[in-house]
């Protein structure tokens, strides 16, 4: 009982505090199936659409806007990058070394570069510039350096959109 009586504050409050910065098209609840769903932005709705906002997978929805989930009709590339960085790490780190691999080919696209053979080989390259014990965020020591590499690469400036 204390349990949900917890779980329904911790709703209350995020909604509350949801609510007073609401600008968007959708209700309380914030973007996602709930905002799809459910149209009326009262108390009640809205908490129902916060628990459809957080079951099943809805990442292509939100990423591609189709879930009222929008920053310009597509979600900021920077931010997509950095998130992608961030939950993939130590594999880009592995691959980053060997010039090769399926994360690091991802991130190149991330980085819209046109092929990924360019810019695989300059993350291998410059690896050690990239991949510093002393960081304190490696991941984002790591992307920012990224970004660093590609705009100084003539190759990768010209085919990488960043």
């Amino acid at each position: 009982m204390k349990f949900k009586f917890f779980l329904f504050s911790i709703i209350v409050f995020a909604l509350s505090i949801s609510m007073s910065l609401h600008s968007a098209p959708y209700g309380m609840a914030g973007c996602g199936l709930g905002s799809v769903i459910i149209k009326e932005n009262k108390m009640i709705p809205q908490i129902i659409a916060v628990f459809l906002n957080v079951t099943g997978i809805q990442t292509s929805g939100i990423t591609t806007g189709t879930s009222n989930c929008t920053t310009s009709g597509v979600v900021n590339k920077d931010k997509e990058q950095e998130v992608f960085v961030h939950l993939n790490f130590e594999s880009l780190e592995r691959e980053m070394a060997a010039g090769k691999g399926e994360k690091l080919d991802t991130l190149a696209s991330l980085f819209g570069c046109s092929s990924s053979t360019e810019f695989n080989k300059m993350t291998k390259a410059n690896y050690k510039i990239l991949f510093k014990e002393s960081d304190v965020d490696p991941p984002s020591h790591l992307l920012s350096h990224l970004r660093v590499e590609v705009q100084s690469n003539t190759n990768l400036k010209n085919t990488c959109k960043l």
